[in-house]
């Protein structure tokens, strides 16, 4: 008997993942085709591309929105599973024979918990370098388009001895190199008591980034009370990577979880806030808790015995519930984001809340 029920967790754990698969199956389905559509109305619409070119993006692009809605693959997933060993009348020969509830749940916890982390670790870093790829692909196939309509770009880097403004009329990359077209660097030098003074203007046709410096041509230059100098080329010091640079192109979303402390130092020096760095930073951090707190949720919503009645009802409310707490995390970033609220609180009130949801409605369940 010990070893049968000492059985019981391994199998509510596998039912519960096989569950979780499915439920991740299907999410990843619906947003494949959402994405394919969404594609081929906003890239088909305007170059010449086909079929495979668009799959191809559209493969380039999932990976990032899946792992946004994962958390929903876990609540419906454990949701799925419970209610289903609940219907076939196995959840209640395991508590008729003693086991607790917490038995079973405690092990899809933590296994919810365990892939938060290695998607935190490592997916999250597989889909920023896909959508860095994405982006790369979708500007070539769309450089007619964005030569007729181009996008003005904004760049800052700097240290404690002088600070450079960068504006380019379009960006592009040359080889893995970034690029920009129609550059002005308007350079000011950090003053002892922090304030900054305007040193020059450069005016260059195209400026390149390469290790440690950027690679000018069609260089006008001016300084203060001065002519204009003009020269075919000229390089200055540069404290950005390429991708550095290029995460400076895109929201914080995009940039991979290990790049993070790097890009809040950089953005910090260089004068700007970096506080949407770190609300992602943190958020990335809570998201195994989130996880686990959804596998509980859903757990804890499906334990009523059927002979109760009401199991699709209770089900409901915590897919319901579920939604909830999604939009809450949502609207407690924007918060954030906002600074309406302090950053930790933005990022792990939600999936604190919702984890004590769980096992509050868990222990009322379980222990009356």
């Amino acid at each position: 008997m010990r070893l049968g029920i000492g059985r019981l967790p391994t199998y509510v754990l596998g039912r519960t993942l096989l569950g979780v698969a499915g439920a991740l199956a299907v999410i990843a389905g619906v947003i494949v085709l959402i994405e394919f559509v969404d594609i081929s109305r906003t890239v088909g619409g305007r170059s010449e591309t086909n079929f495979v070119h668009l799959l191809w993006l559209t493969v380039l692009k999932a990976p990032s929105t899946i792992l946004t809605l994962l958390p929903f693959a876990f609540l419906f997933g454990t949701l799925a599973a419970f209610v289903g060993l609940n219907r076939r009348s196995e959840l209640i020969a395991m508590r008729a024979a003693g086991v607790s509830a917490w038995r079973f749940i405690l092990p899809a916890a933590v296994a919810a918990f365990v892939v938060g982390a290695v998607t935190v670790a490592a997916l999250n870093p597989l889909a920023a370098l896909l959508n860095v790829k994405f982006e790369q692909a979708r500007t070539a196939m769309l450089e007619d388009y964005l030569t007729s309509t181009p996008k003005e770009t904004w760049l800052r880097q700097g240290d404690a001895k002088s600070q450079v403004v960068i504006r380019a009329r379009a960006h592009d990359q040359v080889g893995g190199t970034v690029r920009l077209k129609g550059v002005s660097l308007f350079m000011y030098a950090v003053g002892p008591n922090g304030g900054l003074e305007f040193s020059r203007r450069i005016e260059a046709d195209e400026a390149r980034l390469y290790p440690g410096y950027w690679r000018l041509t069609g260089v006008r230059e001016a300084a203060a009370g001065a002519g204009t100098v003009r020269s075919e080329s000229l390089s200055i010091p540069s404290t950005l990577d390429d991708q550095a640079a290029i995460e400076r192109f895109t929201t914080p979303d995009a940039i991979a979880f290990w790049r993070l402390p790097a890009t809040i130092r950089g953005t910090e020096q260089a004068g700007f806030s970096a506080l949407p760095y770190r609300l992602r930073l943190q958020q990335l951090l809570a998201t195994p808790l989130l996880f686990a707190a959804m596998s509980v949720l859903a757990a804890a919503f499906s334990l009523r015995l059927m002979r109760l009645g009401g199991l699709a009802a209770l089900a409901g409310s915590g897919v319901a519930l579920g939604f909830i707490f999604f939009f809450f995390n949502q609207f407690c970033l924007a918060l954030g984001k906002a600074e309406i609220i302090p950053t930790l609180a933005a990022a792990w009130a939600p999936p604190l809340l919702a984890l004590l949801s769980g096992l509050t409605l868990l222990c009322y369940t379980e222990d009356g």
